[in-house]
C-alpha cells in the first residue's frame, strides 16, 4: 500500500536542557545528516502544536505532558520559513511540489531525558551545547533555528554565559 503524499507543511522542534543543550538526531536514510525533530503535518487542519508534539514522540519518544515535561515546555516561535524541498526527498511529495513551508517550536526538557530513537528514521542522537549542535546540522535553517534558541528563550548570551 502506497502512503499518500506528504503534505508540504511542516514542523522544526529544538529539543534543550535549562542549560541550552541541545538534542540532534542523524538521519537513518543519509549517515552524517544531523538534524533537530522534523515532520510533516498527517492532515492539512492539523494545529502544527498537535503535529510537533506528535513528531516529538515518533522521532525521540519524548512525551510532552508526561515524565516531568510540561506541556508548556512546548513553545511555539510562531516563525515560519519557507524551502525548497531537496530534490532526493521530493518523490515523498506529489508531482510538482518543490517548497516547503516549516513552523518551529522549541521543547525545553530536563538535562538527561532519555532519547528512544525510531530506527527506520534515525540511528544515533547527541546532546551538545546550542552552537556545536548548530554547527554539526546539514540544513542551514536548522542551524539558525538553533543559533536564536538563546534569544527566543529570552536569554541573550546562552544561560547567562554560564554552563553548569
Amino acid at each position: 500500500m502506497q502512503k499518500p503524499p506528504k503534505i508540504p507543511e511542516s514542523v522544526l522542534v529544538v529539543i534543550h536542557t535549562p542549560q541550552l543543550d541541545v538534542l540532534i538526531i542523524e538521519r537513518a536514510d543519509r549517515p552524517g545528516f544531523w538534524q533537530s525533530v522534523t515532520g510533516s503535518k498527517d492532515h492539512l487542519d492539523e494545529p502544527f502544536s498537535e503535529t510537533a508534539v506528535r513528531e516529538v514522540a515518533e522521532e525521540t519518544g519524548i512525551v510532552v505532558g508526561a515524565h516531568g515535561i510540561a506541556g508548556s515546555a512546548l513553545r511555539d516561535w510562531r516563525h515560519e520559513i519557507e524551502y525548497e524541498i531537496y530534490p532526493v526527498w521530493r518523490h515523498r511529495y506529489a508531482p510538482g511540489v518543490t517548497r516547503n513551508t516549516e513552523h518551529w517550536f522549541s521543547l525545553e526538557v530536563p538535562a538527561g531525558t532519555p532519547v528512544t530513537l525510531a530506527p527506520r528514521e534515525h540511528t544515533a542522537y547527541a546532546w551538545l551545547p546550542y552552537e556545536q549542535a548548530a554547527a554539526r546540522c546539514f540544513s542551514s535553517s536548522n542551524s539558525a533555528a538553533i543559533l536564536q534558541l538563546p534569544e527566543r528563550l529570552g536569554r541573550p548570551g546562552g544561560a547567562g554565559g554560564v554552563r553548569s
